[in-house]
């Protein structure tokens, strides 16, 4: 490697994103996608790297070709104007609910510590003491204050 290339590539360290985006464009020709510092350093490396040492072989750039004919997957979505995003309608999903759950409006009762603990089932979760939480194991943190599985804790497990 050259020393010409050398003093670049510890330049790249240097820089600042804005920065490496310039650079990215000089090099590539078209403006980068990514605001990761790394990968602009790594991605701009290889450029210069392969720009003076005579890049791939022909043999590497015809199996590269061969294996993305074979590839046919898009990496990025595409890119959605406003005005079709706005017209896009939201399909709400149901999910089937946890078979070792009772039906919503069913009040699940423990006692705990010497007080009895009544957790009602919701359609969307559960509600003690006047609060709404998304799942057993959620209640189950807010009474114990550590980690524990809210279906254990509950001793509805096995309950299928």
């Amino acid at each position: 490697m050259s020393h010409s290339i050398k003093k670049e590539l510890a330049a790249l360290e240097q820089m600042t994103v804005g920065q490496l985006h310039e650079r990215y464009a000089e090099v590539f020709g078209e403006a980068a996608r990514s605001r990761h510092r790394q990968h602009l350093i790594r991605r701009i490396a290889w450029r210069l790297q392969a720009n003076a040492e005579g890049g791939l072989s022909e043999r590497a750039l015809r199996r590269a070709e061969e294996l993305a004919n074979i590839a046919d997957i898009r990496v990025t979505p595409p890119k959605v104007e406003p005005a079709e995003r706005a017209a896009r309608t939201v399909a709400s999903v149901r999910v089937a609910s946890d078979s070792r759950l009772p039906a919503p409006g069913t009040a699940i009762t423990r006692k705990y510590k010497g007080r009895t603990l009544t957790v009602t089932v919701l359609a969307d979760g559960f509600e003690y003491a006047g609060k709404r939480y998304p799942s057993l194991t959620a209640v189950a943190k807010a009474i114990t204050g550590s980690h524990i599985n809210g279906f254990r804790f509950f001793q509805i497990e096995g309950k299928a």
